[in-house]
């Protein structure tokens, strides 16, 4: 034996580190074969699909309450993925609670204060700190959560699963002593709408008594538009996703993650048939071949509505042309946008794709697509029904056509969703449907788009809130999320709280909005605003970032610097 194989022998005395791998076995964390057959049964009678996978860990989330690194090798096992994948999807979304090993598993109740600005300006932060002192930690978590829809319930929070409006801290100690599941509202059931008369549209449609081209006209001459934030006109969507051969597939975007912006849930809490007979509808027109409905996991109640409503269709015999699916989101803004929901829907990270192609042409799992959201479904049937003069002569003046449901927020003596005609200007809403402003208040300014839309002065008041107003001032209505502000509040606060949420809420995907949101952030935090740079970093926002977020993140502290310069830090 030479000195170096004795040298080497010598070395080979008891390991005191980690036991080796054994070089048969793969590379990575080993599956434990009990775990597997655990997360199998916890998943059946699921079907095992690569889309499915966001589902499958809702559904062990919600068994388990949280999502061990061991889960996320059984799942990776189960649906043949690598482990890197699964926790990659895992770890994108904010309600997965990925615990790993020798870590300290979360407790078993999460009360979730949201922090978005309508709930900023009615004190949330100082309830925040409030209910962290007053719970044991090991016991209950406490978090800021961004918003949660419930704005005109400021300050609002979720305790479990079940939402309190106007929280304070003894409703939440209160609630933490009650039921965690969601309150299921009074809403109109199949059977109570038919009776009224609900699916005659639908027969209509199926039956040939209205054409494909009929029903695209009268949508086009109603002037019905994307109200989820874009605008296109509805009708000419029916007819490009037509104009493509098929098959087509449909989604349905209710993950309204918008801050101020909660008129999906009100409807989806009162009157869930209308949006699901438009939607049936609509994917009868386009030939659509299922209907994938995609809904903010911060909607609880409205989520049981669903399934029972589509359960109870089912049973009906109405969906077979379309069956509908239903897919829960996690906690995820970005996926408002229609791309980046058509990725969380095949069960990947929601990050928004390039275009194009547009998902018209090229939608999910690769087909054409039609994407609509919430409000402009549920004014279909009304349309056909009593045509389309009868919706656009309900416009504010001939150049507004039809009603909008407005989320109105913040300093008005009557918060709520308030359907009023399309084009009505700021002041007559806060005026004529809201009470004015709240007592003590001055009205200083507006957003007329939610935290995406831009703050514009109260002496802009007067401008109609429709499509095509803004824009000429740097901002936009997009989902009608109308939030006002008084004289108590500084603008610089507020562009500091919207600019958090979406340095929170980029996917990270482009450099521009990953690291331009991040730097805005620390340049309001910091005070003695460099203007200059602020106006470089935001063109280069604008110009450079993929999709939305990215581009109009920054308009209110454009407007901030433009219009309210007393109030930048």
């Amino acid at each position: 034996m030479d000195g170096r194989s004795a040298d080497h022998s010598a070395g080979r005395g008891p390991r005191s580190g980690p036991a080796r791998r054994n070089p048969s076995a793969p590379k990575g964390r080993q599956v434990d074969e009990a775990t597997v057959e655990d997360v199998r049964a916890i998943l059946r009678p699921m079907p095992i699909r690569r889309d499915l996978l966001i589902e499958a860990l809702h559904v062990v989330q919600d068994r388990v309450g949280y999502i061990h690194a061991r889960h996320i090798a059984a799942l990776a096992e189960i649906f043949r993925l690598s482990q890197a994948e699964v926790h990659s999807v895992a770890s994108f979304y904010h309600h997965f609670d990925i615990v790993k090993e020798g870590e300290r598993p979360p407790p078993s109740v999460t009360v979730r204060i949201c922090d978005g600005l309508a709930c900023q300006l009615a004190g949330a932060a100082a309830l925040l700190d409030a209910m962290k002192a007053a719970t044991d930690p090991a016991r209950v978590r406490v978090v800021a959560a961004p918003c949660i829809g419930r704005c005109d319930g400021a300050p609002a929070a979720h305790v479990g699963r079940r939402a309190v409006d106007r929280a304070t801290l003894a409703g939440l100690t209160e609630a933490l002593a009650g039921p965690k599941s969601p309150v299921i509202t009074d809403y109109e059931t199949l059977d109570a709408y038919r009776e009224g008369g609900g699916y005659a549209m639908l027969a209509r449609v199926l039956s040939g008594e209205i054409t494909v081209d009929g029903a695209i006209a009268t949508l086009s001459d109603a002037k019905l538009r994307g109200l989820g934030g874009a605008g296109f006109p509805a009708g000419r969507k029916w007819g490009v996703v037509r104009s493509y051969p098929g098959p087509r597939l449909m989604t349905v975007n209710g993950d309204e993650g918008e801050p101020g912006t909660f008129k999906d849930r009100y409807w989806l809490e009162r009157r869930p048939h209308l949006m699901l007979e438009g939607a049936l509808i609509a994917a009868r027109v386009v030939e659509a071949e299922r209907i994938y409905l995609y809904m903010r996991d911060e909607y609880p109640g409205v989520l049981e509505i669903l399934r029972r409503e589509i359960a109870a269709l089912d049973r009906a015999g109405l969906t077979t042309h379309a069956p509908i699916e239903l897919r829960r989101g996690a906690g995820a803004y970005i996926c408002g946008e229609e791309s980046a929901m058509i990725e969380s829907i095949e069960g990947k990270r929601g990050l928004p794709r390039h275009r194009p192609p547009y998902i018209a042409e090229v939608g999910l799992f690769g087909r054409p697509t039609l994407n609509h959201n919430i409000e402009t479904l549920l004014w279909i049937p009304a349309i056909l029904a009593e045509g389309a003069e009868a919706f656009a002569s309900k416009g504010w003046s001939g150049d507004h056509a039809g009603l909008r449901s407005y989320s109105v927020s913040g300093r008005v003596k009557e918060p709520g969703v308030k359907l009023a005609p399309a084009g009505i200007p700021v002041i007559r809403l806060v005026e004529d449907y809201c009470g004015g402003m709240a007592d003590g208040h001055t009205f200083k300014a507006f957003l007329p788009g939610g935290a995406s839309g831009g703050v514009l002065p109260a002496s802009m008041a007067d401008l109609p809130l429709d499509f095509g107003t803004f824009e000429q001032h740097g901002g936009f209505i997009g989902s009608h999320a109308v939030m006002i502000l008084s004289d108590r509040d500084s603008v610089g606060d507020v562009a500091l709280n919207l600019m958090r949420f979406f340095r929170d809420e980029s996917c990270g995907q482009c450099t521009p909005c990953r690291s331009g949101t991040d730097k805005m952030v620390r340049m309001l935090e910091a005070g003695g605003l460099d203007r200059e740079l602020a106006q470089e970093l935001m063109l280069v926002m604008r110009d450079s970032s993929i999709c939305g977020l990215g581009q109009a993140a920054s308009n209110s502290v454009a407007h901030l610097i433009k219009h309210f310069p007393e109030d930048v830090p």
